[in-house]
């Protein structure tokens, strides 16, 4: 505020004190400006320069759409003729280029510097400058007058509206006439207030967990809740559904609108419970039930969630499971929390892309991890959960230092000879850790030592190890090195994979752990098995103690708003994630 008061010249100099008197005598007139003349700049003689709004300047009329209309944005210096004197302040400058200037500003500060004059204030009325802030900002970038409303169907769009004394009706729309709004109300009354809640969340529901993406589509902001394919198609595209929406009246008031359940739209509301988390509301929730009661919802629920009918489900404990989460989700379609969840930070040593991937867990269906990395370790961490094994635990530990080489075809389908292999170097581990724990804490004499061996610290070597596994795996996605060739890879026999698709060849494998825990996540240990890397976008696990095989294939929905600021905030968050749920 102070500095654009003095590029506008305003301060101690005589020029500015006479201009404060001539505000103080014009200054009903300028509260007094109506509407029409609030979107135009008045060109007015100027008689004494240096002061916004003054009587030195001729400024072309400001239309509402585009700077363009500002015409070529000359300013007549005054009968003087002195068109040779540079501008002395930021209000000297034409009015196209001001436009140019305030659209680089954030949204955010743009009503500060609306105070400092009436000529900015009326510039700020300008188009360009707020449909800049929503491109850049929020990701807008369709043209507000031929903008589609995005994310709703034909049918929430127009109601018939029916006479019953005369049995004729029609259609009446149920959304406000968006020519009669504009960026700066979209912006204001819309995005700005809202901005909070973009990005992934994920959902408080118990053990089952989920995930939940915020964004700016078209003239909404919709909630879309993500579900994975229905299994095993684990390389499916993700569905998705929408949970709530929000958007402006004729009145430039937000609405939200819950659009759970099967009778369209209906009234919500959303609420901030503290930093990363909010919660939304369901006011109408009579527009979730279906007249054939509960039987009808979960048929309805059953296809939409798993894509069949009860009876085309024969084993007799998936059964139960799919009826328990049933009776345990539905009990959340009146409010549910959220909180807020980043994408990992991805590393030029990366072994592959970090991020959102969908795996088979047995009669469990499909459920998603993350995928992130930390320093010689790779961890996958589970978003949607089961009543084993919760949301938020971590499923998959790998150990970058421990690579594991296969061996020919016919001894990879010898369950005895991979669970040789791969117990082997769990006892390795097991070892290891031992005598770390009956080792005493470090002194000085050991500090002493590491220094006479190059002055590394205890994870230096770590990180050598990681760097020389990832020179054969496949790189990053900054890395320049080439893909180390493909080897043959074949299931053992009597491993049980839900999806028989597997790729047959891998880039490299390692020894890792997979947690898994009893009904209600009780006895939970991590038990060995074998992480096997097929290409970019797609990675296995064996659970030997399970003798089963999980999938799991990237995510590549785009999801904006999403990424951590930091490594710490990111490892913060999964701290947190596993304390909601343990």
């Amino acid at each position: 505020m102070a500095v654009c008061a003095r590029l506008c010249g305003v301060g101690q100099s005589r020029r500015c004190r006479r201009r404060q008197r001539n505000n103080q005598q014009d200054q009903g007139s300028d509260s007094d400006m109506d509407e029409e003349e609030g979107e135009r700049i008045v060109g007015q003689r100027r008689t004494d320069a240096g002061c916004c709004g003054g009587p030195d300047s001729a400024v072309a009329s400001a239309g509402p759409s585009d700077a363009g209309e500002y015409g070529n944005g000359h300013v007549n210096r005054g009968a003087s003729g002195d068109n040779s004197r540079p501008p002395q302040s930021l209000a000297e400058l034409p009015p196209e280029l001001l436009v140019e200037i305030f659209s680089l500003l954030p949204g955010t500060v743009l009503p500060n510097v609306a105070l400092v004059c009436k000529k900015f204030r009326q510039i700020l009325n300008t188009e360009t400058i707020w449909r800049k802030r929503c491109m850049e900002e929020f990701g807008m970038n369709e043209d507000l007058r031929k903008m589609e409303a995005g994310g709703v169907c034909s049918q929430d769009l127009y109601v018939k509206r029916v006479n019953p004394r005369v049995k004729s009706g029609r259609f009446m729309k149920l959304l406000p006439d968006y020519e009669h709004m504009d960026y700066r109300d979209v912006y204001t009354h819309l995005l700005h207030p809202y901005r909070h809640i973009l990005g992934l969340w994920q959902p408080d529901i118990g053990p089952y967990g989920g995930l939940l993406n915020v964004v700016v589509d078209g003239l909404f902001i919709i909630g879309w809740m993500y579900l994975p394919p229905h299994d095993p198609r684990v390389e499916d595209p993700m569905r998705r559904r929408p949970l709530f929406r929000i958007h402006l009246w004729e009145s430039k008031k937000a609405t939200v609108e819950c659009m759970y359940g099967h009778k369209g739209p209906h009234k919500g509301d959303i609420q901030t419970v503290k930093k990363d988390e909010f919660s939304t509301k369901c006011n109408q929730t009579d527009h979730h039930r279906m007249p054939g009661g509960r039987q009808e919802e979960f048929r309805t629920w059953l296809e939409e969630e798993w894509g069949r009918t009860l009876e085309e489900i024969f084993h007799e404990h998936m059964q139960e499971l799919i009826l328990m989460k049933f009776i345990y989700t539905s009990q959340y379609d009146n409010c549910l929390t959220y909180r807020r969840i980043y994408l990992p930070p991805a590393m030029p040593s990366d072994l592959l892309q970090p991020g959102l991937f969908k795996g088979t867990y047995g009669s469990h269906g499909l459920e998603i991890v993350m995928l992130s990395f930390h320093g010689s370790s790779a961890r996958a961490t589970k978003l949607t959960g089961d009543p084993n094994v919760p949301a938020g635990q971590l499923t998959l530990d790998i150990d970058l230092r421990r690579p594991v080489v296969l061996p020919d075809l016919e001894q990879q389908r010898n369950i005895e000879e991979l669970s040789r292999l791969v117990l082997r170097i769990h006892e390795e581990v097991q070892s290891d850790a031992e005598q770390q724990d009956s080792e005493a804490p470090p002194v000085v004499k050991s500090a002493e030592e590491e220094g006479a061996c190059g002055g590394t610290s205890g994870p230096e070597p770590e990180e050598v190890d990681h760097g020389a596994c990832s020179d054969s795996c496949q790189p990053g996605p900054s890395s320049s090195s080439s893909p180390p060739e493909a080897q043959p890879f074949v299931l053992p026999l009597g491993v049980m994979a839900r999806n028989e698709v597997y790729p047959r060849t891998c880039r490299k494998c390692f020894y890792g752990t997979g947690l898994i825990a009893g009904h209600g996540f009780t006895s939970p240990e991590r038990t060995p098995g074998l992480f096997v890397l097929f290409d970019e976008d797609r990675f296995g696990f064996i659970w030997l103690e399970l003798k089963s095989f999980s999938l799991y294939s990237r995510l590549t929905d785009h999801l904006p708003h999403a990424h951590a600021p930091n490594m710490e905030r990111f490892e913060a968050m999964l701290r947190n994630m596993q304390s909601w749920t343990s």
